[in-house]
Order: C-alpha cells, then structure tokens, then sequence
C-alpha cells in the first residue's frame, strides 16, 4: 500500500475535489438525489463553492486524503451556523467527508475525520455535529466508530422532484474506536463473533 496522509487542501485539489463528489454521489446517493441536482455537482456554481471553500480561513477547513500520488477523499469543516436549533458556539460541522467508494476502507475516513477534529479544536470548538442522508448507512458506520450518535434532529431536503431526510449526529472531536458491535450488545442482543 502507497503512504496514505492528510493535508490541507490547495486551489489546485479543486477539480480533484469536484470529481470525487461527483463520482462518489452518483454511486453512493443515486437513488436519493435527483439526476439534475447530480450534474450541478460538476458545473461552474460548483467550481466557484469550492474555490472559495478551500481558501475561506476563517475556521473553514478543506482536506485531502491522499494515497500515494492520488487523491482519494476530502473533508470540509466549519463553524456550525448559528442559527441552527440544538448547537452551541463552540461546536463545529464537518460539512462533509467523502471518499472515492474504490478507494474505501482503507482509513482515509477516519485519517480525515482526526484531522478535520484537530482543525476546528485549534480553532476552538468543543464538539462536532454533521448532517447525513438517513440512507447512508456506509457514513453512519465510520462516524459511529468514532463515537458520534444521531442528536435527535432530523431534516427533510427539496432535492428536487424528492425529498431527502437528513439526521444530525453530534460527537466528541476525537477518534474513540469504539467497537460497531457495540449497538447490537446494548440493545440486548447477541452478536456475531468472529
């Protein structure tokens, strides 16, 4: 396996960074996002978002994960909006963490979610929240093994001729590992061994 790292990204990462969302949502989020909203992934609002999200300081982080000479995902970090019902000023959002599905599970989730936690803790913030399609089971995996549970808020989306549910998880800003058997044994049951 090539090094796998995490860094800052840069305005040269913006086309990578465009593509991996665009290719990653039509696997991942086809049957939930309309195919209209799909191809704004790749047009010039899009481009212009992400110019300005990678160079926004400001407690506004974008990272890569790379492996080897690729990149293979991203995370956007940033302040939670204060208008938003249930968070406090010293909570961040991790806006969204993405990894190219050929590239996954090999820990450039989690490498970018530790760096995503050390970010916005130097900038302050106490605690995370993300918001997360109801369906995506794949993303509720990897933040549930770093100790982030839905809050109880939901969310529903015009995603044009559908709506999506989204749910809000909250955690801690740091990487428990905590074992995703753990829902099953609290809950009574039995779990498969290994």
């Amino acid at each position: 396996m090539a090094l796998a790292q995490v860094r800052a990204a840069t305005p040269d990462d913006v086309d990578e960074i465009i593509r991996i969302q665009a290719e990653t949502w039509r696997v991942a989020y086809a049957e939930w996002v309309p195919e209209a909203a799909l191809e704004q992934l790749t047009g010039p609002a899009a481009r212009r978002a992400w110019a300005a999200a990678v160079t926004a300081g400001q407690g506004h982080h974008v990272l890569v994960a790379t492996e080897g000479d690729w990149i293979v995902g991203f995370c956007a970090a940033a302040p939670v909006d204060a208008e938003e019902v249930g968070v406090s000023a010293d909570q961040a959002q991790i806006v969204t963490l993405l990894v190219e599905p050929r590239w996954g599970r090999r820990g450039h989730g989690r490498r970018l979610l530790a760096a995503a936690f050390a970010a916005v803790a130097q900038d302050g913030a106490q605690g995370g929240i993300a918001w997360l399609p109801e369906q995506d089971v794949a993303s509720r995996a990897c933040y549930d093994r770093v100790g982030w549970d839905p809050d109880g808020m939901g969310r529903t989306l015009d995603a044009g001729d559908r709506e999506l549910r989204e749910l809000r998880l909250a955690g801690p800003l740091r990487v428990e590992n905590r074992d995703p058997r753990r829902r099953i044994m609290e809950s009574g049951g039995i779990p498969d061994l290994p």
